[in-house]
């Protein structure tokens, strides 16, 4: 083989190779398009229900700048 049989054989190799690396470029973006999370909101605002929470998330909690339920405020 001449030099010049060489380095076409080179060129094409990788030619291939870069074509093969493009697609797996490719796939892999799609991947992970496809894992992400949803996007948030643009404003960064988020909603929030107007449904009463469950009394039951207050159980054992002190009123703040008051102090425990069973004690007086000063």
């Amino acid at each position: 083989m001449s030099l010049h049989d060489d380095l076409t054989a080179v060129r094409r190799t990788l030619d291939e190779l870069t074509r093969k690396v493009e697609r797996l470029e490719r796939q892999a973006a799609g991947r992970i398009k496809a894992a992400a999370p949803p996007t948030p909101h643009p404003s960064g605002m988020v909603t929030v229900p107007d449904t009463p929470y469950d009394s039951s998330l207050w159980t054992d909690s002190d009123d703040e700048g008051l102090g425990a339920r069973d004690r007086r405020a000063p």
